[in-house]
């Protein structure tokens, strides 16, 4: 599968806050991860998805004093870890984890240490929404809880989720190379017992869980909240990500409409992370 990289640069008196307006508008035509530049953003899609007019026509760009200037290259499968590991630096989460390449050597010494080769998948802690959910993650008790991981990219929220007590882990991701490098980096962190499936919430039938994790994006999450429901136990934890502070009224009230309350959420440049339990 190859990838287009879309580099995206900024002229605003507020780069950041633009940057923040223009990923939002990428996640909904299809864009899966960024890196943030001094002059604004590189984002990444499915080569097959990449559409040009899309792109200029998004309300960004109508912004007044504000100038994107767009430009994109193929990235192709073979070089693409090039890419990445130009890119990842070895992230802490709250002092209690540490996320690293195999290439990264003498990273600081924390509870938890998972080994990440991120390659074309979501997930390496660098981006707000994955950081946000470790970082409640660390937090909560997993011993001996049954955990679903929807979306999981590089599986690294399942790893932790295994690492913290789950006996029981479900990890699922609808693009193949996502499945690939989920399988692999359980493997590189010895949970071999994590269950990893290609495919959507379609795959949820009767399977029962004590928490859910969801770190995708508002629209998806929004059409799969209620299988999410169906899923959780009674007393169950649901954790979203993928969501900007602004999508929190609408996810409130999908998650009311099934059954879920609302609990709290975390925030970190206007991405949020929010916790709810089944009722």
């Amino acid at each position: 599968m190859d990838y287009i990289e879309l580099r995206c640069k900024i002229t605003s008196e507020d780069i950041q806050g633009i940057s923040d307006i223009l990923i939002a508008e990428l996640n909904e035509i299809g864009y899966e991860s960024y890196d943030e530049t001094d002059e604004g953003l590189q984002a990444y899609i499915l080569e097959k998805f990449f559409d040009i007019d899309k792109v200029n026509k998004l309300q960004v760009n109508d912004i007044p004093k504000v100038k994107i200037d767009y430009e994109w290259e193929v990235i192709k499968t073979q070089n693409w870890n090039a890419v990445w590991e130009s890119n990842f630096d070895p992230i802490t989460v709250e002092d209690k984890c540490v996320i690293r390449a195999p290439f990264h050597s003498d990273t600081p010494k924390c509870e938890y240490e998972i080994i990440i080769e991120p390659k074309m998948s979501f997930g390496t802690g660098h981006h707000e929404t994955t950081f946000l959910m470790l970082k409640t993650m660390l937090e909560l008790d997993f011993k001996n809880k049954a955990v679903l991981d929807m979306g999981c990219g590089t599986g690294v929220l399942a790893i932790l989720a295994k690492m913290k007590g789950a006996n029981d882990v479900t990890a699922i991701d609808i693009d193949e190379w996502a499945y690939n490098n989920t399988v692999e980096n359980i493997e590189r962190n010895n949970c071999n017992d994590i269950k990893v499936f290609q495919g959507d919430a379609s795959l949820l039938t009767n399977q029962q869980f004590d928490t859910v994790i969801a770190n995708i994006n508002r629209n998806i999450l929004m059409d799969d909240i209620k299988h999410y429901s169906k899923v959780l136990k009674k007393g169950g934890t649901l954790l979203l990500s993928g969501l900007y502070d602004t999508d929190l009224p609408l996810i409130k009230t999908e998650t009311s409409e099934n059954n879920l309350e609302y609990i709290s959420f975390i925030e970190k440049n206007s991405w949020i992370s929010a916790m709810f339990t089944k009722k």
